[in-house]
């Protein structure tokens, strides 16, 4: 297994276990334990990933090329998706990256963040979980929207089937290498995913639920993982850590645990701690952290492909 660098990060507490690489109350605390409803990324909000960093890292045969964007309509589970795709405007084929958005729906954030994996040389395609593009307002409405597609997990796995086979398709992506990253709601759909042995060569959750929908049995998963935590995030108590590692120990999976210090929900969002307050949640921005975790996922990605 290719392992990165970790000079930059020797600060931040972590759990590895890796192998080789392979080619609002009773229902509401159910869901504050399986979908963080906490996500912070009102519509309108901000990726938190900073731009000079994907620069940086930006792929030199595409950097020159201009930036495109899509909006893709496919359908799945008789519900119509309203995606949206960035990418450079090459030929040349690069991998492919799913993007889950929080529990507030497909807005601005989600899109944001499927720009800046476009700049670092992906063709990102940001997926419509909901369907018809709906976005909540409130943490009650989105709290509706999610729990909806978390209990019938078969629909969710269709609509994300959906949409990775809508990427696969563009002419600018290398079919055989897809990546998702989620957030929040989006982290715990990426990891489920993985457990359920979709097709995937990275999953990159960030604040995302550790909580199984269905527990990954040995083989099952396919992808390498990459989970980015904030070490004092409420909502992921270390049992659900501890149960996490245990789970994918015992399912021989290749995967990598980062606890950010000092971090707790919704870190990566520059709207976290204005959101938090006016719904008095317990999220916060976290600059810091935000950015040491997008370093890690770039070069998490890197190494994946």
């Amino acid at each position: 297994m290719t392992r990165f660098a970790l000079s930059a990060v020797r600060p931040i507490a972590q759990n590895l276990h890796a192998r080789p690489f392979r080619a609002v109350q009773a229902a509401a605390v159910l869901m504050l334990v399986l979908l963080l409803p906490a996500c912070a990324a009102g519509d309108g909000g901000e990726s938190g990933s900073p731009e000079a960093n994907t620069e940086d890292q930006a792929n030199a045969r595409t950097a020159g090329f201009p930036l495109m964007e899509e909006e893709i309509t496919y359908a799945a589970d008789s519900v119509s998706m309203q995606g949206f795709l960035a990418y450079r405007g090459t030929k040349e084929r690069r991998p492919g990256i799913l993007v889950v958005h929080e529990w507030w729906g497909h807005n601005e954030h989600v899109r944001n963040v499927a720009r800046e994996l476009a700049k670092a040389g992906y063709v990102a395609l940001a997926v419509d979980m909901y369907g018809n593009g709906k976005q909540a307002a409130h943490p009650g409405e989105a709290a509706t929207f999610s729990g909806a597609v978390m209990q019938n997990f078969d629909g969710a796995k269709a609509r994300f089937s959906a949409a990775m086979e809508v990427l696969q398709k563009q002419g600018a992506v290398m079919p055989e290498h897809i990546g998702a990253i989620g957030y929040c709601f989006g982290g715990g759909v990426v990891l489920n995913m993985a457990r359920q042995g979709m097709p995937l060569d990275a999953v990159v959750s960030f604040h995302g639920s550790l909580d199984a929908i269905k527990k990954a049995d040995a083989g099952d998963v396919e992808a390498r993982i990459l989970v980015l935590n904030g070490a004092d995030d409420p909502f992921v108590p270390q049992e659900s850590i501890d149960a996490f590692q245990k789970e994918m120990k015992a399912a021989d999976a290749d995967f990598r645990f980062v606890n950010l210090p000092g971090a707790v929900h919704a870190f990566t969002n520059p709207k976290a701690t204005e959101l938090g307050n006016e719904f008095d949640l317990p999220l916060a921005y976290n600059a810091e952290a935000d950015s040491t975790s997008w370093n890690l996922a770039m070069e998490f990605l890197s190494a994946s492909f």
